[in-house]
């Protein structure tokens, strides 16, 4: 790999870390281990595919689609799986008879993890600050139908805590 795309991937690993990261604990429903080793993962993806980039779109773009479609092979192979380890369990206990702004987060993370894929990317990308017209290239709809489907998914996610 040239020294020019070394300097550009330790740029935008440097930019978009934060949010890579959050996006995984949005996709692993706030497992923050296994966040972390998707962010990984999806770091090794953009390093081999840092020569195959044709520039289409902006870097945080194409960083966003990796890192949908790294945790969508990631969970599409875990249902394959389907298995529980009883790690898992007893740390899904311990979560609920806790009660602090950390669990509130991981109630947000859980709730916005049985959002359908798509629901779950613009939640994301909304807790991670992006604007309407980013959205709107990422997942190629009108920036109109974002505003739309973002308040549906707020109101989704509202009930789901609710009902929690």
């Amino acid at each position: 790999m040239s020294k020019k795309n070394q300097q550009l991937f330790e740029t935008i690993y440097k930019q978009c870390y934060p949010m890579v990261l959050q996006m995984c604990l949005g996709y692993m429903k706030g497992d923050a281990d296994l966040a972390n080793d998707l962010s990984q993962e999806v770091f090794i993806n953009i390093w081999n595919a840092m020569e195959s980039f044709m520039g289409k779109s902006s870097h945080k773009t194409w960083v966003y689609r990796i890192t949908v479609n790294t945790c969508l092979q990631y969970i599409r192979k875990e249902k394959k799986k389907k298995k529980v380890s009883i790690e898992k369990v007893e740390y899904a206990l311990t979560e609920e008879s806790s009660e602090s702004s950390s669990d509130q987060n991981q109630s947000l993370y859980h709730a916005i993890g049985t959002l359908e894929e798509l629901d779950r990317l613009l939640i994301m990308m909304v807790l991670d600050g992006q604007d309407y017209d980013t959205i709107s290239e990422v997942m190629g709809i009108k920036p109109t139908n974002v505003r739309v489907k973002i308040h549906r998914v707020k109101r989704r996610l509202k009930k789901i805590l609710d009902n929690e």
